[in-house]
Parts: C-alpha cells; sequence; structure tokens
C-alpha cells in the first residue's frame, strides 16, 4: 500500500478499504502499530497487556480469510474493564491480577467475529473510576491523561492502535479524549451490547470508542450495534442549527477553554452554522449531583464483593467514593431517578430547535500531575441524561496540551451527530 502515512497512523477506514482491495495485509499494519508502541509504550505506558505474537497470529489468519466487515484486518484495543478469554482483564485493581475470564465481553467476541484483530488490553483506572494507574499523557508524559479510559485515549493519540474501547459513567471516555487530543465517543445508552463489562453503575455505564477519526468512531460502532452505515458525502451542504450549551457549570472551566469554545462558537456561525445560545431549565444544575449520588450508590452494590472481601487492596480514593455511595439512601436514589427520567424528556423538547449541542469537554487542557484524572464535571449531565456525546480536539491550553469541543446529539439520533460533528470538525479547521 503506497501511503504518505505511516501505517500506524492511517485511520481504521483507509486500512480497512486497503486491506478489502487487497493492498495492505492486516499483518503489515498490526505490526507496524506493534513496532510503534516497542518505540514509545515505556513513555507512554498505554497498555496493561500486549500479547505481540498472539495479536501476529490473528492477523495472519485474516489474511488468509475473505474479508467478513469493514474490521476485517483492523487492530482494536479493549479497556481493562471488558473481558477477554485469552489474554488477563485485571480491572485496573490488584485484586484481579492475572485473572482469566471464562468467556470475552460481547463486544469482543463481535470484533472477532467481524474479523477484528484484539491488539490487547489498554489500562483502566482502578474499576474505571477516578483512581490513576500509570499512563501518561502522551503530548506531555508529566500530564495525566484522563481517565478512566486513560489507556484507550492515550494509545489512540499515540498513533498505538486506530480504534480503542473506552467506557464511561461519569465523564471517562470525553475527558481523556479531550486531554489527549482525540476523537471521543459516548453512544447512546446500551447502544453496544454491555455484556462481560465490569459493573459499576449499571443505569449509567456506556461503551464508547477513542479513535482519531469520526468516521472510525462511527464505523465499528456501527458494526457492532447492525446501525446502517452513515454517509459522509454531503457534510460540506449542511447548515446545522447548533445550541451553544455552557451549562451552569461555565464557570468551572478555565478562561483558556471559555474563550475557545467562544471562539470555535463564532466561527461555526461563520461557516453557516444557527448558532444560538441555549439556557437549560433550573433544575438541569441538579444533574452532576445527581449523576453523583446515583453512581455512587450503584458503586457500592456493584462492588460489595470486593470491598467486603479485599478491602486492603482498594484505594484510599475509591474507598471513600463506595462509603459515600453506602450513605446514599433509596429515596434520594429514586428520587435521583426520577429527576433525571424528567430531564430527558425535557431535554428532548431542547433537540426540537438544534440538531447538536455544543459544549465544554473538559474544564482545560490535561491538568500536571499524575496524581488526578481531572475534573469530570462536563461529562456528568450529559451522561445522566443517556445521550449520545462527542468530543473532538478545539485549540490548546497554555501549556499547549490539546483542548476539545464537546457536540451532544438527541438521544438516539447517533448518525446525525456523527454527520454534525463532522460538519463541526471541518468548520473549526478550515
Amino acid at each position: 500500500m503506497t501511503t504518505a502515512l505511516p501505517l500506524n497512523q492511517i485511520s481504521a477506514g483507509d486500512a480497512a478499504a486497503a486491506i478489502a482491495a487487497g493492498k495492505l495485509t492486516s499483518e503489515a499494519l498490526v505490526a507496524a502499530c506493534l513496532d510503534r508502541i516497542s518505540e514509545r509504550e515505556d513513555e507512554v505506558r498505554a497498555w496493561a497487556y500486549i500479547d505481540a505474537e498472539l495479536a501476529l497470529k490473528q492477523a495472519r489468519q485474516r489474511d488468509r480469510e475473505t474479508p467478513r466487515s469493514r474490521l476485517h484486518g483492523i487492530p482494536v484495543g479493549v479497556k481493562d474493564v471488558i473481558d477477554t478469554c485469552d489474554i488477563p482483564t485485571e480491572y485496573g485493581s490488584p485484586i484481579y491480577r492475572g485473572h482469566r475470564p471464562a468467556c470475552d465481553a460481547a463486544c469482543v467476541a463481535q470484533v472477532r467475529e467481524l474479523g477484528g484483530v484484539i491488539l490487547g488490553k489498554t489500562v483502566s483506572t482502578e474499576f474505571a473510576t477516578r483512581h490513576p494507574n500509570k499512563t501518561r499523557n502522551p503530548h506531555n508524559p508529566g500530564h495525566t491523561p484522563g481517565g478512566s479510559s486513560s489507556g484507550s485515549a492515550a494509545s489512540v493519540a499515540d498513533c498505538m492502535v486506530p480504534i480503542a474501547f473506552g467506557t464511561q459513567t461519569s465523564s471517562s471516555i470525553i475527558r481523556p479524549a479531550a486531554f489527549c487530543g482525540v476523537i471521543g465517543y459516548k453512544p447512546t445508552y446500551n447502544l453496544i451490547n454491555r455484556a462481560g463489562l465490569k459493573f459499576l453503575s449499571e443505569s449509567l455505564d456506556t461503551l464508547g470508542t477513542l479513535t482519531r477519526t469520526i468516521p472510525d468512531a462511527a464505523l465499528i460502532v456501527e458494526e457492532l450495534s447492525g446501525m446502517a452505515p452513515t454517509s459522509f458525502e454531503d457534510v460540506a451542504a449542511l447548515k446545522p442549527r447548533i445550541g451553544f450549551c455552557r451549562t451552569s457549570n461555565w464557570n468551572q472551566a478555565d478562561a483558556p477553554s471559555q474563550v475557545a469554545l467562544e471562539s470555535a462558537a463564532r466561527t461555526l456561525a461563520a461557516a453557516g452554522a444557527t448558532v444560538r445560545d441555549v439556557e437549560l431549565p433550573g433544575e438541569f444544575a441538579r444533574l452532576a449531583q445527581t449523576q453523583i449520588e446515583v453512581s455512587s450508590y450503584e458503586f457500592f452494590r456493584a462492588l460489595t464483593h470486593e470491598r467486603t472481601r479485599f478491602p486492603q487492596l482498594i484505594s484510599a480514593s475509591l474507598t471513600a467514593r463506595i462509603a459515600a455511595g453506602g450513605k446514599v439512601s433509596r429515596a434520594q436514589y429514586e428520587e435521583g431517578l426520577v429527576l433525571a427520567e424528567r430531564c430527558r424528556k425535557r431535554i428532548a423538547d431542547t433537540f426540537r430547535d438544534f440538531d447538536v449541542l455544543l459544549a465544554p469537554s473538559a474544564p482545560g487542557e490535561a491538568p500536571r500531575g499524575l496524581e488526578a484524572t481531572g475534573d469530570p464535571i462536563f461529562g456528568l449531565m450529559w451522561t445522566l441524561l443517556l445521550l449520545p456525546c462527542l468530543t473532538l480536539p478545539h485549540g490548546k491550553g497554555p501549556n499547549g496540551l490539546p483542548l476539545g469541543a464537546q457536540v451532544i446529539g438527541p438521544h438516539g439520533r447517533d448518525t446525525a451527530l456523527f454527520v454534525n460533528a463532522e460538519w463541526v470538525r471541518r468548520a473549526l479547521r478550515e
């Protein structure tokens, strides 16, 4: 295959087309990704487990087969809270060191069925919460990559793999994508089957992806969910209706992030979009705290085995979060669910006037230091509302690290989100 880019840098879509045309082998693509990992892993530390020979064996097998799907021969990283039967799944916790699940998670089994290659397990924070693991930000190893999908975001940003699975309960795809400068896509809740995911919050946990292009995010989710392929041919002709939603937490974004997003809104309007400010009803301001209460209530119960059998192996920060969840009453929990459902109906009314909303992805660029993964505040509300969200790179912070812009779509309208977000991406680049 003749390409201006090294093989490890090409998109999954371009690689899939080349494989289908017989111009590229899966083995060559996987080998290029493994070479990049060998070159950079000591600094980035994005991987919880890599078996190079196993990955190459899968790739060679794919090269002997007729392509099964658009994922055929494409390497995929799997966040280490998602079960894999042939390589360890440790959930970011010493409790599960060396753990080998009996079977693959549904999404992993589907990737294999569709002809994809499981490259390895990407680092997760402890049980996909906020206690950091070993991964560094690939743009500056002195800064956090975010969490909990830290390894997935860093590996994709560093061109170690074109696609990696992430999960989001609070802001665990959107925030690390913003910090690492990649596309982070949290689908409509439960669009990707969650069997084999280590649950923390059964009403919020969502499987999603980290990629370097929006069409790649669409490709894998469409293949796994059965959605029709998205056409990006008419993107340039769109005139999207965009609601600029600063949210009630706007003052928690730093000045460079506020300036970048306000500049983005002006640029989008100049490019032909209808951009209007959106102020959500007052009760939406309660949703961030409600998300914390609902998820914490569910954490406490989901981690009962771990907290009762291995409390000494749980971090102090997660121990405190679990304890807080134990103090959330059933009445508070049910009240939170009622509020969330009411706001889901009200946000549907908002989307009658807008195709997508534009909002912050994170309070700023990736913070310095590795002791924390950053504030999830700008993901909490949208996750609780179960909406599809996509973050894309836009601008740089004061330390030269990426900033993100979050695009939110109506419930169940993921295809429309892809198309409108791609329009936004192009308009911000031009």
